[in-house]
């Protein structure tokens, strides 16, 4: 969103999941989350499943496990899996990832075609802010998906078919 704002004319079309455009507190698995991954890292598992073993103390959601443990890779001829994100950095940052730089939709406005996936379990996307996200986003469409936050992982298929179709749309339009 803040990318659509600051330089529209990059953007042929926006897709925001489970977001709004308003300060919004992180829900506080969050800092869970970070505390397992480094766990994960201070252990030096080899493996995805010890990965897995020791994340499953801080989320409980095996799809959402699994999108965390994307960040794991090895690095060529490396014993153990590390992780693409420096995790004290992002856990320090934690309490600011909330944050969105616009507060004022009349200086700041996309108004290319925007599709704006939520979760309907989640609360980042509330139906009050709706008005708001008009009026950064004049174009956008709205797709409700059961379940929470975690919408790629959690309704991979749900989400692709929302995605594509929104294309779809978009790209019969502008030909």
């Amino acid at each position: 969103m803040t990318v659509a704002l600051r330089s529209p004319k990059f953007l042929g079309a926006m897709i925001s999941v489970d977001n709004a455009p308003v300060d919004a507190n992180l829900k506080s698995n969050f800092h869970g989350y970070a505390q397992g991954m480094r766990e994960i890292e201070e252990a030096g598992v080899k493996k995805q499943v010890e990965a897995d073993a020791i994340l499953k103390k801080y989320e409980e959601a095996l799809p959402i496990r699994q999108f965390l443990l994307t960040n794991l890779f090895r690095l060529p001829n490396g014993e153990h899996l590390r992780l693409r994100i420096p995790i004290k950095i992002l856990a320090a940052s934690l309490d600011h990832m909330g944050d969105f730089p616009f507060r004022d939709p009349d200086e700041a406005r996309y108004d290319g075609p925007t599709l704006i996936i939520r979760g309907t379990k989640s609360h980042y996307v509330a139906d009050d802010v709706l008005p708001l996200i008009g009026r950064f986003f004049p174009r956008f469409e709205l797709r409700d998906i059961e379940c929470g936050h975690w919408v790629v992982s959690e309704r991979p298929e749900e989400f692709r078919k929302a995605v594509v179709e929104f294309l779809q749309e978009k790209v019969s339009k502008d030909a």
